[in-house]
């Protein structure tokens, strides 16, 4: 059985820390609530598909260790395909760790052993879900040759390919971006695939049709500290942040992503989608860690109240 969405990326130990105040860096202070989750950039996308009633399945490494098969015993229950989740020998599965004071404050730590990314060899083995898939998710942060291969797999089956993030190796870009249906970049990524500082909404425009002219037919940007641009085929809006108390920013990105997908996927308009991603951002703010927690009730709390029109 194949899947509607297949993500691409990282699989981690998402290990959460709330403490009454942010520590430095070499102290330490009382834990007042302590998380071990199913984490990473790929499983917190493909928590939030299933979440939101896509049939979703995920290609990733974690280690041949204990913490491997507690995280995929965890993406099981939460109705996520591991099929083409590698087990690798001789490896320790990634462990992420989130410190959030009262706050809002915040220290990211992470151990990402390099066997723990996936390689073309990952990606050619899960050829038959990427290619029988609405929608592939490629995240840019894993290695750019199995990037551009999952890509191009999706792009020669007619699967709608969302880059998520931009290539370490820019060499890339140029290839994976003629590949894309969909790409989302906050503000430094943006940079990187074009050269050009998003620090405002008009920037950010200039920078998406930049993107939109080497392949990609919708655009999403983040402006920093303000919100995101949705720039399509017909028409752009900028989409302001959705004011709600923000607890911690972890996963917010994964959570926009995965929703705009979702509404794509199932052949939602543009508009449409662009609230429902944003509301997704906002609501993963409102707790500590990634992993989202995302219904329709949600979602209509938060959905935006207005799209601002924005002429390229």
């Amino acid at each position: 059985m194949f899947s509607e969405v297949v993500v691409v990326g990282q699989i981690a130990r998402d290990l959460v820390l709330e403490v009454p105040d942010t520590p430095p860096a070499d102290a330490s202070a009382p834990v007042t609530h302590r998380q071990e989750l199913l984490g990473g950039k790929g499983a917190n996308q493909a928590v939030a598909l299933s979440q939101l009633g896509v049939a979703v399945s995920l290609v990733g490494v974690v280690g041949q260790d204990a913490v491997g098969d507690a995280l995929c015993a965890r993406a099981r229950a939460d109705r996520i395909g591991t099929t083409h989740v590698v087990r690798r020998p001789g490896t320790e599965t990634a462990l992420l760790v989130d410190v959030v004071d009262e706050e809002g404050r915040r220290r990211y730590l992470e151990h990402v052993p390099d066997a723990t990314l996936v390689t073309e060899t990952d990606v050619f083995a899960a050829s038959a879900p990427i290619s029988a898939a609405g929608s592939v998710i490629v995240q840019l942060q894993q290695p750019a040759p199995a990037a551009l291969l999952a890509a191009r797999l999706a792009h020669t089956a007619g699967t709608r390919v969302v880059l998520d993030g931009a290539p370490e190796d820019d060499a890339f870009a140029t290839d994976l971006l003629a590949l894309a249906d969909v790409v989302r970049a906050d503000g430094h990524e943006a940079e990187l695939l074009t050269g050009q500082q998003v620090d405002d909404v008009a920037a950010a425009a200039r920078a998406a049709a930049d993107l939109r002219r080497r392949g990609p037919s919708l655009v999403v940007l983040e402006v920093a500290g303000q919100g995101n641009l949705f720039a399509g085929p017909a028409e752009s809006w900028f989409v302001p942040h959705v004011e709600t108390e923000v607890v911690d920013p972890t996963g917010a990105g994964d959570a926009l992503v995965a929703t705009l997908t979702a509404a794509l996927t199932r052949r939602r308009p543009l508009e449409t989608a662009a609230c429902l991603a944003v509301a997704a951002a906002a609501a993963t703010t409102e707790h500590a860690g990634g992993r989202p927690h995302l219904s329709r009730p949600v979602l209509d709390r938060l959905q935006p109240r207005h799209l601002e029109t924005v002429h390229a």
